[in-house]
């Protein structure tokens, strides 16, 4: 029995001293780098590498690339799965990179990897990632509350403020998805009394997967015939659902927002079968991502104010009670007026 015990406090102590507790506070100016700009390499990486919205975040990554002369490169796992992003991180930190810039499938499966890179001096910055607590920063395009209110307000206008609706995210494990999510009911509950959410399914997962999204949505659309109304968190939540809903001849009864990307909404809006869907440029987060990882190699001062130098990046805030968290405002609503507009 004695020998079992030693073995067990053995093993446990190598875990505590292998793993940062969760929680802990990171001083950024410790993260300085002393070594020359010309010798920096910054790994961007994104949940997948297929998924449209982060085909267009690379798009700001190379552009960050032929701006400031940094080494600085995207790379995602070839879908939408925590452990393969995981293994991704890994092999960054094998490959001693100054910094990792993240927006994670899964808080929880990063925690461990993400602990692992600082300990190892890497500057840690995420995006969709405001509860995660082994980095130096997450930035995020808006607050989490503001764009769940403003995804709500549109729904309930499609709806006329009134009937059945439910809630579609890409991950329940997805912070930023949830607390969007989140924000919408709360506000619905307090603003459009007439509307309810749906109590048997009231958050419908898609592995953020468009093929998914028209499945589960064709399916509630059928099992529940009340239901008029889905918001989604994920990108790819409108255009299943738009399918969905032309497909069982509901145009005109049942409606869907989410954020989205223009291209793949497109011709929804144009038919009507969606009023509108909200969007950030995940190319100006890519970018303003690298910009915070560089202002921390820097040794730069993080404050109220900082320039990302990307568009709706301009002066960031730190959320209230937060030393972690920075708030920009770069969100637009997308119809058949402006869909155009975007080019991609």
């Amino acid at each position: 029995m004695k020998k079992i015990l030693t073995v067990t406090l053995g093993l446990l102590l190598c875990v505590c001293i292998a793993a940062p507790l969760f929680g802990q506070t990171y001083d950024a100016a410790k993260f300085k780098s002393s070594k020359p700009q010309s010798q920096w390499k910054i790994a961007l990486v994104p949940k997948d590498a297929t998924n449209a919205w982060f085909v267009r975040m690379e798009q700001g990554v190379k552009r960050y690339a032929a701006d400031t002369k940094i080494n600085v490169f995207q790379k995602g796992p070839p879908k939408t799965d925590a452990a393969m992003q995981a293994q991704v991180i890994e092999d960054m930190i094998a490959q001693g990179v100054d910094a990792i810039c993240v927006v994670p499938v899964d808080i929880a499966a990063l925690e461990p990897v993400l602990g692992q890179a600082l300990s190892k001096g890497i500057v840690v910055i995420a995006h969709e990632g405001s509860s995660l607590e082994n980095i130096l920063f997450d930035i995020e395009a808006f607050s989490n509350e503001g764009l769940g209110q403003a995804l709500m307000q549109v729904l309930a206008k499609s709806m006329g403020e009134k009937g059945s609706y439910t809630t579609m995210v890409g991950n329940v494990t997805n912070a930023s998805h949830n607390e969007w999510a989140d924000a919408a009911v709360a506000y619905q509950k307090t603003k459009y009394p007439n509307m309810a959410l749906l109590a048997a399914e009231p958050r419908v997962e898609i592995m953020d997967n468009l093929d998914t999204a028209y499945q589960r949505a064709k399916e509630l659309f059928k099992k529940y015939p009340t239901l008029k109304g889905i918001l989604g968190t994920s990108s790819l939540s409108t255009p299943g659902t738009a399918r969905a809903i032309d497909e069982l001849g509901l145009k005109g009864k049942a409606f869907v927002t989410s954020v989205g990307m223009p291209n793949e909404n497109k011709p929804y809006l144009k038919s009507g079968t969606v009023q509108a869907v909200m969007l950030w440029d995940s190319a100006e987060a890519g970018y303003a991502m690298l910009a915070a990882a560089v202002a921390v190699l820097k040794g730069e001062k993080i404050a109220n104010g900082i320039n990302l130098k990307a568009k709706g990046w301009e002066s960031m805030q730190f959320a209230p009670g937060s030393k972690k968290v920075l708030l920009g405002k770069s969100w637009v609503n997308i119809t058949k007026d402006n869909v155009d507009s975007f080019g991609f």
